[in-house]
């Protein structure tokens, strides 16, 4: 938000501060963010008011270039008015000008030969284009008081004279403050509510620009209207204006205005909406009467509707989009924009007049946004309606504007003024007096309370409370309905008392308290990845039903089965995640993009996990403590948010360089990784063959903690990176760390004295028994004296025969008590062998 201190001053007693940044610092004291003061951009040099007084177009160049003489005042004017090209001489200046937006007669702004305009930009009498430019006719971005670069700078009629200084006409000196209005504090998108704080703030009287506006009761409607979504629209306002002139040109004072809240004037009926909606805060939109057909009726959106809006943009409306319409069907997308149909035209005939409808309603905000989200349609007006807007406003705001096109555009006020629906009446709030001074620890002066909640409009009423106690009864304004509970009002007190002077004690931390044994693995577990060469991202956490169609999942898959946010921040994506996965396949394909095909990435977090059947959430009062019951039903309604560790590998593993030519990553990194969370985790994970989409059927390991499945790792799908254009290869890696068990770190394990003896043994099985098995039966085949069993050799080839292959394993025995024999070793390794043989058909190989 945008806004000129002059325009401020209006409605603030007494003199503001000289300083624009004491001005801010005033708004920072009430807990408004200032983004930046923006002082006018120095200006040297003779800058003044000229009139245009012929235009010679010159037609043998590329682009069209005009030589203009510009009367600029006696003081300013060249008296020979020599020209080695021609022109009318004396009593003038010749100037070259591209623009095309001006004609005779019209004020100009000139830079005159000397001045030098913000950026350094200095204006010299120069030869061009076979003329000789005696200065410049400046544009509102040349003079740095506008972004609008599209034409020169046209004052109206009656704005100034020929030779004036144009910097007062301007307003240049005029700085501009602009504030960054947080979601909770809309009642400041508007010149009323920044006046009003920065009055509080300074300790001066205000004055409501609102109140200046007489509406005078009207018993007629301006124009029939319909709500049939009192919900969505509680209250709509209509007011009509006849006989406007469409040509006259909005006043200068109020084009200057827009201009240094960053708006671009258009022309009067637009202009003087925009005016009053950043002076009062009610947006409003301007209808072209002779163009509605019929009643207009507030409605939801129905199947099928299409909508013409003001950028030529044909939007496919939803259900749930509210719409403005007639008899024709949508004319505007309630409190987003107005439709192409009813729209003003910009241009008409000289002596046309024009009939205005004006509409000023109020609108449900969670509507509003829902609506400007979902056609990617941000607009000034859906800006403020979601954040909440007096709904006392609209016929002070229609009033307002129906006023200034009367005055400037000389127009009539038709009798009767349509006002449907009502205003919500805001319900009062008891506070305790003292609450204020007990929540900050701070004793306020007698009366504090009383005064700032009056200055943020409140209505007070003091009372005695059961306890003998003073009690505040504060009725909110119109503007606030964010003011709902003591704890609202305690805020208010606070913040325009001063933050700054509440005191800042920290609070002593109770002894004896750490992390738990929980925190504690995710630490070690995040350590351990980063130290192996993986990096931790913080991944989107929302996904949407398209991911689960590139991992091929079933249709009755549980991972499909998400919790739907209400208000996504991306409506592609609106469920909470229920694996890892996709927010780190999201990271590698953005890296791709950037040119870094070689990644290895990880992730801790939680994932969220619906119940098969839902529970109903209880929705508990908030002026007593909800019972244990009450508990009960809010823990039984969460989904469970078990907390999973994840890692994506992609490209090199180990890069080339000299040393070598480097090796790609494998499932098998994918599955050391899960190793590596478990041996951190205290457990040892078993690996075995399994399925599982989005993985390779083929390269897919389960991991284990005993026989209960924590996890999955392998290689992705080809589909699947296809689908999501993934590097080739991409391997991947997802455990629940929840179902890990917490082992205690802490006890010292066994250690024997004794040497170990280490056999290897090699077994030939079928191409299809999973290592794992043959594993598993040597190390329960060589009982308490195996102490290892590690595989280190991988044979498939004639020698063994076709289908199979080799397994070399080291065994490696040691006892406790003793050094043991080489025929104790020979005869457990003979056990282990011959349970391996029976349970998966493995063979000694000869």
């Amino acid at each position: 938000m945008r806004v000129p201190v002059s325009w401020l001053a209006d409605h603030v007693e007494g003199d503001l501060p000289a300083d624009a940044d004491e001005i801010g610092e005033a708004f920072v004291r009430v807990g408004l963010e200032i983004e930046d003061v923006h002082r006018a951009e120095e200006i040297t040099g003779p800058l003044v008011v000229g009139r245009v007084l012929e235009i010679t177009e010159l037609t043998e160049f590329k682009k069209p270039i005009r030589y203009c003489r510009v009367d600029v005042g006696d003081e300013h004017n060249d008296p020979a008015g020599d020209d080695p090209a021609g022109g009318t001489g004396g009593g003038s200046r010749g100037i070259v000008c591209g623009a095309r937006n001006f004609v005779v007669g019209d004020l100009v702004v000139v830079a005159l030969p000397g001045s030098v305009l913000p950026g350094g930009f200095a204006i010299a009498a120069r030869k061009t284009y076979g003329h000789v430019s005696d200065g410049m006719i400046a544009s509102a971005r040349e003079l740095g008081i506008g972004s609008d670069h599209a034409g020169i700078l046209v004052l109206p009629e009656g704005t100034a004279v020929p030779g004036d200084d144009a910097r007062p006409v301007l307003g240049i000196d005029d700085p501009v403050i602009e504030l960054n209005v947080t979601p909770d504090r809309g009642y400041c998108f508007s010149v009323r509510g920044l006046a009003r704080e920065l009055a509080a703030s300074l300790g001066r009287d205000f004055t409501d620009p609102a109140a200046r506006v007489a509406v005078p009761a009207e018993a007629a409607e301006s124009w029939p209207v319909r709500l049939d979504d009192a919900e969505g629209c509680p209250r709509f306002v209509a007011r009509r204006v006849t006989g406007v002139d469409p040509n006259a040109p909005s006043p200068w004072w109020l084009r200057r205005r827009l201009l240094a809240a960053g708006m671009r004037p258009i022309s009067l009926t637009v202009d003087v909406t925009n005016y009053v909606m950043i002076e009062l805060g009610q947006p409003l939109h301007a209808y072209d009467a002779s163009r509605l057909q019929g009643p207009i009726v507030v409605r939801r959106a129905r199947a099928g509707e299409k909508l013409r809006t003001l950028d030529d943009a044909e939007r496919a409306l939803d259900p749930d989009d509210l719409l403005i319409t007639d008899d024709s069907g949508p004319i505007g997308l309630a409190g987003v924009m107005g439709g192409a149909s009813t729209e003003i035209p910009e241009t008409h005939e000289p002596g046309a007049t024009i009939d205005v409808l004006i509409e000023a309603a109020h609108f449900d905000p969670a509507t509003i946004a829902r609506g400007a989200r979902r056609h990617k349609l941000p607009s000034e007006a859906s800006r403020r309606f979601e954040r909440a807007v007096d709904a006392q406003l609209p016929p002070v705001a229609a009033e307002r504007a129906a006023q200034l096109l009367v005055e400037h555009g000389g127009g009539t006020i038709v009798a009767g003024r349509t006002d449907v629906g009502a205003a919500p009446v805001p319900a009062p709030v008891r506070m305790a007096l003292d609450l204020p001074d007990r929540t900050a620890g701070v004793a306020y002066a007698r009366g504090a309370t009383v005064q700032r909640l009056t200055q943020i409009g409140a209505t007070v009423e003091l009372e005695t409370g059961p306890d003998g106690k003073g009690v505040v009864v504060a009725t909110p304004p119109s503007w606030r309905p964010d003011l709902a509970m003591a704890a609202d009002l305690v805020e208010e007190v606070l913040r325009l008392e001063g933050l700054d002077v509440i005191p800042s004690v920290l609070p002593s931390a109770p002894a004896g308290r750490g992390l738990t044994a929980a925190q504690r693995r995710r630490r070690a577990v995040s350590r351990a990845l980063a130290e192996a060469g993986y990096v931790e991202v913080l991944p989107f956490p929302f996904v949407g039903d398209a991911v689960w169609d590139a991992f091929g999942l079933a249709a009755d898959d549980v991972r499909r089965r998400t919790v739907t946010v209400v208000n996504p921040l991306d409506a592609e994506r609106g469920s909470l995640a229920t694996t890892l996965l996709p927010g780190l396949l999201d990271a590698v394909v953005r890296n791709r993009s950037r040119g870094l095909d070689d990644v290895a990435l990880f992730h801790v977090g939680q994932v969220v996990l619906p119940h098969a059947q839902p529970v109903a959430m209880p929705e508990p009062g908030v002026r007593v403590r909800p019972s244990a019951a009450e508990y009960a039903q809010i823990d039984a309604a969460l989904p469970a948010q078990p907390q999973h560790v994840a890692v994506v590998l992609a490209g090199e593993r180990e890069p080339r360089g000299w040393w070598g030519p480097g090796r790609e990553a494998g499932w098998a990194d994918a599955v050391e990784a899960a190793r590596l969370v478990g041996r951190v985790a205290g457990v040892e994970l078993r690996v075995t063959k399994g399925e599982l989409a989005p993985f390779h059927p083929g390269r897919t390991a389960v991991l284990r903690v005993g026989d209960f499945p924590v996890g999955h790792a392998g290689e992705l799908h080809p589909k699947v990176v296809e689908a999501l254009g993934l590097p080739p290869r991409t391997c991947a890696m997802e455990l629940d760390l929840d179902l890990v068990p917490l082992t205690d770190p802490r006890p010292v394990p066994r250690v024997s004295p004794y040497p170990p003896v280490a056999v290897d043994v090699a077994l030939v099985t079928p191409d299809d028994v999973p290592v794992a098995d043959v594993a598993d039966a040597l190390e329960e085949g060589g009982g308490e004296l195996l102490e290892e069993v590690r595989l280190f050799d991988v044979y498939s080839g004639a020698q063994v025969g076709e289908g199979r292959r080799s397994l070399a394993f080291s065994l490696r025995f040691r006892a406790d008590d003793r050094t043991l024999t080489s025929e104790e070793a020979n005869a457990a390794r003979d056990a282990a062998v011959a349970l391996a043989g029976s349970r998966t058909g493995a063979e000694l190989r000869g």
